[in-house]
């Protein structure tokens, strides 16, 4: 596959990765492009990886980190309601609102985990050869990950109901939804 051919299948992948670790469309627009310009020159090697998504999500989930350490440095924190694009069709949803605000509250170890593990799917081992940590510290940043959204988006008594006509579950019903 040509670095045109891999920017058009899996450019919408990678931004949604940019977008969840970044949590703006503006700042996820500019990491998935700075991240494709390094593959870009460097294609040769990434072209001969095992997996050259897996190369150029860890060089996205590294200019997430170095971007979010400018940002703690700098003093400077991000309000995820300022970056809300009103053309977002999932804007209607509140849990998604919710959820995002959460993860971003995480800090960047931890939301990197849960992001790489739910997002893409990823196990313990995968995440932690991309992150270049142990396998138990994945483990541990995820239950301390999730324990925190569990506390920052509490369920609410009564699960919604699930259909079964066929069509897909809704998402859950959470406290202030």
């Amino acid at each position: 596959m040509d670095f045109v051919e891999f920017v058009q299948h899996r450019s919408a992948a990678l931004f949604r990765t940019a977008y969840i670790l970044t949590g703006s469309q503006d700042s996820a627009e500019d990491l998935l492009q700075e991240a494709l310009e390094k593959a870009c020159r460097h294609w040769k090697r990434v072209a001969v990886a095992d997996s050259p998504e897996a190369y150029v999500r860890r060089i996205v989930v590294n200019l997430a980190n170095d971007r979010w350490r400018r940002l703690r440095r700098a003093g400077e924190h991000s309000n995820l309601a300022d970056h809300v694009d009103p053309r977002d069709p999932y804007r209607l949803v509140d849990l998604r609102d919710e959820l995002v605000q959460a993860l971003h509250a995480l800090p960047i170890g931890m939301r990197t985990v849960v992001v790489l593990h739910y997002l893409h799917d990823m196990g313990d081992q995968e995440i932690a050869d991309t992150l270049r940590i142990s396998s138990s510290a994945v483990r541990s940043q995820l239950a301390r990950g999730l324990a925190k959204l569990r506390t920052a988006v509490p369920r609410s008594e009564s699960p919604a109901p699930v259909p079964d006509d066929g069509r897909p579950t809704p998402l859950p019903q959470f406290e202030g939804a």
